[in-house]
């Protein structure tokens, strides 16, 4: 596996790294804890350096996996956790990123990762009750204090990451990109670019629709969030599938899988942008690994945006409470 290095901040992963949520959280039922440290140990066999979660994704439990399952790989591999909501009863209840807290869950996330530090720490979402120096601030400290290496932030807005890059540099920005979601490239990316920030997109796959294995006739368990994304409505997966059919047509003319087409095009894109598919397949994260080989052509990318640019993806990408806390 390749390695790439985020932005100007000498953090260097692996050009693909491994999103850890929906082994606990999410995507449906958690999976079995001993396949899923089964899985993170393949990932690291693979040549994966970079792991991401979050204390609340269960809460806390995909944190305990992760930590449990590195324990034995610390030291080779990087480890991306989240701050910034507050977690009542076991629920997550709405925004917190107070430098107190910050300070709080940074110390219960080493406990649960069995670790004395965090490389990248990133805010999950902006809080507007909170100044963002404040933030960049408690950030700050903990990185003086060794606890945490880097400091991220989670689908903020242009003028936020500037001004908390201004107290401490953002190593880091964590949002959704993929063929699926382009936004990032009207304003975020040419101001990571001017900044030197690296830029982390989590479902690069498009929450799975770019696999291929997704239509209008899919169920999903209850407990899986996509059930609540206007994107994934059975009428809007009817009309989205136009772009992975042209996809999967694509891909077997390149002898590859539309996930590792998806990947390979993101890769393309910047080299300072890393992505973090997830997976609870062995199958799925060795096919995603290999989109770190695909190679593709200017011609490739030129078609490849054609394509995309005409088709026109139906629905939005989070249902409306959600899509308040992004973009701040």
């Amino acid at each position: 596996m390749l390695t790439r290095t985020l932005g100007k901040s000498h953090l260097e992963v692996s050009a693909l790294g491994l999103g850890c949520m929906g082994m606990s959280f999410g995507y449906g039922p958690a999976g079995d804890k001993q396949e899923m440290i089964s899985l993170i140990h393949r990932a690291v066999e693979q040549g994966v350096t970079f792991f991401d979660t979050a204390e609340v994704y269960g809460p806390f439990t995909n944190e305990e996996l992760v930590g449990e399952a590195l324990a034995p790989f610390r030291d080779q591999v990087v480890i991306a956790t989240k701050f910034g909501f507050k977690i009542e009863g076991g629920k997550q209840n709405g925004l917190d990123s107070r430098p107190a807290h910050i300070r709080e869950v940074a110390e219960a996330s080493l406990r649960r990762l069995k670790t004395d530090r965090i490389d990248l720490f990133y805010q999950h979402r902006v809080d507007p009750d909170v100044p963002i120096e404040d933030v960049a601030g408690a950030a700050k400290d903990l990185i003086q204090e060794g606890k945490i290496k880097h400091f991220g932030l989670s689908e903020a807005g242009v003028q936020t990451i500037r001004r908390a890059h201004a107290v401490q540099p953002v190593a880091a920005l964590q949002s959704e990109y993929s063929l699926w979601w382009r936004e990032p490239e009207r304003e975020v990316l040419p101001a990571l670019e001017e900044l030197g920030i690296g830029f982390v997109p989590f479902s690069p796959l498009g929450k799975g629709f770019l696999t291929g294995k997704i239509d209008d006739k899919t169920t999903f368990d209850s407990s899986d969030f996509r059930n609540i994304v206007p994107r994934f409505t059975p009428e809007n997966r009817k009309a989205n599938l136009a772009f992975v059919e042209w996809l999967t047509t694509f891909a077997q003319r390149k002898q590859a899988t539309p996930s590792q087409i998806a990947l390979s095009w993101l890769l393309a894109q910047k080299p300072w942008i890393v992505p973090i598919p997830g997976t609870t397949k062995r199958h799925r994260l060795e096919e995603n690994v290999s989109a770190a080989a695909v190679k593709l052509t200017a011609d490739d990318l030129r078609e490849i945006d054609q394509a995309a640019g005409q088709i026109a993806v139906h629905g939005a990408r989070y249902p409306e409470h959600l899509a308040r806390l992004t973009g701040r």
